[in-house]
């Protein structure tokens, strides 16, 4: 699995050094834990946990941090366990095993795809990511890897990642940074000699910002992370790299600079020529500059070198949130951004018109999705619908143009179903959907054997999957509570209260107000009625607000206002701080997932493909990828009609999410036959699985990738 691409050198150098501290029958370990396809490899989470079960909680399930921490009479004692140095060595054949990566054509191992992105949501022990789009970029690579198909990631490895949540009493948000070493990460500094550290300058606020590169691996696939956080630059510059998507705007588009024009520096400092980059959203627009300055030098004109750098860029917008797509005034790139048009032969007019929707216009900010699509030879959105509002979203972008004939297509999104799909789910399909199924999740032959799974192990798994999901929230609820300084009864409903067999609805997101949380109590008797009737239903909340957006919170804080209406205390629990660990939880133990986006601002929705593939049913708005997954079998839809009168569509969605939750949810789970089953759910559940299985894979997006848009570009 160590190869000699970049980096590659130095966390074998990292492996072998916390291997020496290591009983030489765990060292394989150490090498193994330097790999994060281990987190998605069955057995993997197992055979740390069994190292130390209670360090490993401690550590976040952090592998490297494990090793380093555990003693060495606990280690001695794991080394002397048969069973574990067994599962050990096959652990390590399955992720340092695999074959390097095989060309696609004209992308290469040599000349790879450059995906650049802002954040990613690899595991929760790597805390660089926000929300979706992190996820999404995580399950990429993850994707690529199992192809073996030729990409690398590249992004800012930050300091303090995202901000941590916590709740209080009355319900309001409040937000805090917790820093991150990354010399306890599974990570290694990229070194020219195994001692000295790579590194790169970008000019930004006229000085020469330096940065070094981390490296990690995600399978075959390397993550390349700059990192500003070094004594030879001003604190200012250092704090660069500090939190993802610093409140700050100016320091914020300097992130955007160092990821763009950083990031191909690094990539050319390593020798590495990508054939095709993929800009992940806007933040990383400016790489593109840096390949036409090279051009510029080389001889070329501005003009040719512009065109050389839009062929080999594609380009992925996640926003049809008119806010969502920043934009900076002439005034703040200049100060921001500088030496960029001295590399280019030309003049900050001429870039500034790259970036507005009308180029004449020079009162008109500076955007980095007009950019992104002024510099890219293919553009999308992530789902179908998503794909049509981007285009009448930017359409005065293309004169003469019909929105149906402006140049952005669509890639539906997809999740990695080995990350996202739950153990004991997987276990069942391993049994009967043949060997090594993960790999033709795009195969309807693979699917056809779904129909075999007998009901009764499917409910079993489906029981399981709640059970362990209620346990968890049990511990996780009672600590939130006792956080917030609760009163002792009302801590004590969260320890007993929830019930491993009540039709269990789920609802977590990113909270931006167009996500409607609020739906949820629009008419709270009625809801309240769902909580406290014959056959309850039990609700699970959670997700994160922007830090500057105060509608999202108020939302929250007015859920908190009912907690001590009846019955709320035991069955509704809102649970703090939404992470990759807490959302692994939820979207495997949920029987119904909830979402509620105003349409058509829902760019895909990811979360609930992540809950459908574990059998979980979806009941939300035709919007993002339900619009194209809702076939009447697998779920319930609200309708996505776009209404210019919000009031009256929050009602009628309002009073739709409870009707189906009256009429459909709750009698079909309680619907069971004399053998204590409910077939008539469990049909809907196999659907479920089956379309997000077959359609809805990063298997299926990486292919769409490679067939509809690298290939074009490379």
């Amino acid at each position: 699995m160590w190869t000699n691409t970049p980096g590659a050198s130095d966390l074998r150098q990292a492996a072998d050094h916390l291997a020496a501290r290591l009983p030489a029958l765990l060292a394989p370990l150490a090498r193994v834990a330097f790999n994060y396809a281990w987190s998605w490899t069955p057995d993997g989470n197992e055979v740390f946990e069994m190292v130390d079960p209670h360090r490993w909680q401690l550590c976040q399930r952090n592998p490297v941090r494990l090793l380093q921490e555990t003693s060495t009479p606990r280690l001695e004692r794991a080394a002397a366990d048969p069973e574990l140095r067994r599962r050990v060595r096959r652990l390590e054949e399955q992720v340092l095993g695999a074959p390097p990566l095989a060309a696609a054509g004209a992308i290469t191992p040599e000349q790879p795809v450059a995906f650049l992105c802002a954040e990613y949501g690899v595991h929760p022990s790597l805390p660089i990511y926000s929300g979706g789009l992190g996820v999404l970029a995580g399950d990429m690579l993850k994707a690529a890897s199992d192809a073996g198909f030729p990409m690398v990631g590249v992004g800012l490895m930050y300091r303090h990642g995202y901000f941590r949540q916590r709740i209080d009493a009355s319900g309001w948000q409040h937000e805090y940074w917790v820093e991150t070493d990354p010399q306890r990460l599974p990570a290694a500094l990229v070194t020219f000699d195994g001692i000295e550290p790579l590194t790169v300058t970008v000019p930004i606020r006229g000085r020469d910002v330096t940065a070094q590169i981390w490296r990690v691996d995600v399978g075959r696939i390397p993550l390349y992370l700059l990192d500003a956080d070094l004594a030879d630059n001003p604190l200012v510059d250092r704090w660069i790299t500090a939190r993802l998507y610093v409140g700050d705007r100016e320091t914020r588009l300097a992130q955007y600079a160092l990821l763009g024009l950083g990031g191909m520096q690094a990539l050319r400092a390593m020798g590495i020529s990508p054939s095709v980059l993929h800009l992940n959203e806007g933040h990383a627009v400016l790489a593109p500059y840096d390949i036409a300055a090279a051009e510029v030098q080389a001889g070329r004109t501005l003009e040719a070198a512009l065109e050389a750098a839009r062929r080999r860029t594609v380009f992925t917008t996640h926003t049809p949130v008119l806010a969502g797509n920043e934009a900076y005034t002439a005034e703040e790139f200049r100060r921001v951004v500088t030496g960029l048009p001295e590399r280019l032969g030309s003049d900050w007019d001429t870039l500034h018109r790259l970036g507005r929707v009308h180029p004449d216009d020079a009162g008109e900010p500076l955007g980095m999705t007009q950019g992104g699509l002024r510099i890219s030879r293919a553009a999308n959105g992530v789902s179908r619908r998503h794909g049509a509002t981007a285009r009448a979203m930017w359409q005065s972008m293309f004169p003469g143009r019909a929105a149906d004939a402006v140049p952005i297509g669509h890639v539906t999104n997809g999740v990695h179903v080995q990350t996202w799909m739950a153990g004991p789910m997987r276990e069942l399909l391993d049994r009967h959907l043949g060997n090594e199924w993960t790999t033709r999740t795009t195969d309807p032959d693979t699917w056809a054997r779904l129909d075999q799974v007998p009901d009764d192990e499917l409910w079993a798994v489906r029981r399981r999957l709640r059970a362990r999901l209620v346990e968890y929230v049990r511990e996780r609820a009672t600590a939130d509570r006792l956080a917030r300084g609760e009163e002792p009864d009302y801590v004590e409903m969260a320890s007993r209260c929830f019930d491993p067999d009540t039709v269990t609805v789920g609802f977590a997101r990113r909270l931006a107000t167009y996500k409607r949380l609020h739906l949820l109590t629009y008419d709270l008797p009625h809801m309240l009625s769902l909580l406290s009737g014959e056959r309850p239903l039990q609700l699970l909340l959670a997700g994160k607000a922007h830090p500057m957006d105060d509608g999202a919170k108020s939302i929250v804080q007015s859920l908190f206002r009912s907690r001590r209406a009846p019955f709320v205390g035991q069955r509704v629990a809102y649970l703090h701080d939404y992470d990759l660990e807490l959302a692994s939880h939820l979207v495997a133990g949920c029987d119904v997932w909830v979402n509620l986006p105003r349409p058509p601002l829902e760019a895909s929705g990811t979360s609930g493909m992540k809950a459908a593939l574990n059998g979980s049913l979806n009941l939300s708005v035709l919007d993002g990828w339900w619009a194209e997954a809702y076939d009447g079998t697998n779920g319930w839809a609200i309708d996505g009609d776009v209404d210019g009168d919000e009031e009256a569509q929050d009602r009628r969605h309002a009073a739709a999410l409870l009707r189906l939750l009256e009429g459909e949810v709750v009698p079909r789970f309680h619907d069971r036959d004399a053998a204590g089953i409910p077939r008539a759910w469990l049909a809907m559940v196999r659907s479920s699985i089956r379309t997000a299985g077959q359609h809805f894979s990063a298997e299926r997006m990486l292919a769409d990738y490679a067939s509809r848009v690298y290939v074009e570009a490379g």
